[in-house]
């Protein structure tokens, strides 16, 4: 248990952080989880739509530091080559 004034007030600031974060972890898994659901249904179009919007959520959980920045190149790189892969498909 914090003792001090100033460890009492940092254990409310990071209460509250976690928070936000939690909030914009799960804000993240569920733009991701649109486009594997409309890739899964094979709708090139919609999965298209749904990767152009979780990018910058990815972008912007990085830039706060959320997910390693790494972490969030990794996973719209990878986004991206399954869009891609089923939209040839689906022109081809």
């Amino acid at each position: 248990m914090a003792n001090t004034t100033s460890a009492k007030k940092a254990t409310r600031k990071i209460a509250r952080r976690t928070d936000v974060n939690k909030a914009r972890r799960s804000r993240v898994r569920t733009f991701v989880r649109q486009v594997e659901e409309a890739l899964a249904s094979g709708d090139a179009a919609k999965a298209k739509e749904a990767f152009l919007v979780a990018q910058p959520e990815l972008a912007r959980a990085a830039s706060k530091g959320v997910v390693h920045a790494n972490t969030a190149s990794r996973k719209v790189s990878r986004l991206a080559a399954r869009v891609k892969a089923l939209s040839v498909a689906a022109t081809a």
